[in-house]
C-alpha cells in the first residue's frame, strides 16, 4: 500500500538500488592481473607470500590499510531524504 507521495514498493527499490551499488563498488576494487613486485604508492617491496594469497596487489599492507580507511569515510548516499540529512 502506497502512502503519501511514494509508489507501491518504493522502499525496496532503494534498497535494492543501495545494494546493486555497494556491489559494482567491491566489483570494481576487486584486483585483476598480475601482483606487482613493489608497491605502487611507497615503493616497498610486497612479500612474495602477499603476492600469492593476494593476486594482482597493488600496495603493501600499511598502505593498503590507509586506502582502505579513506574510502570508508566515503560516506554513504542517503536515498531517504529525511529531515535530519537536510538539516545536517
Amino acid at each position: 500500500m502506497a502512502t503519501g507521495w511514494a509508489k507501491d514498493g518504493a522502499v525496496q527499490e532503494q534498497i535494492d538500488a543501495s545494494v546493486d551499488e555497494a556491489v559494482k563498488l567491491a566489483r570494481s576494487q576487486i584486483a585483476r592481473g598480475e601482483s606487482l613486485a613493489e608497491c605502487e604508492d611507497c615503493g616497498i617491496t610486497i612479500p612474495e607470500a602477499r603476492r600469492q594469497a593476494v593476486p594482482g596487489v597493488r600496495r603493501c599492507i600499511d598502505c593498503q590499510e590507509a586506502e582502505d580507511a579513506m574510502q570508508q569515510h566515503g560516506g554513504a548516499i542517503n536515498r531517504r531524504g529525511s529531515k535530519d540529512s537536510q538539516l545536517r
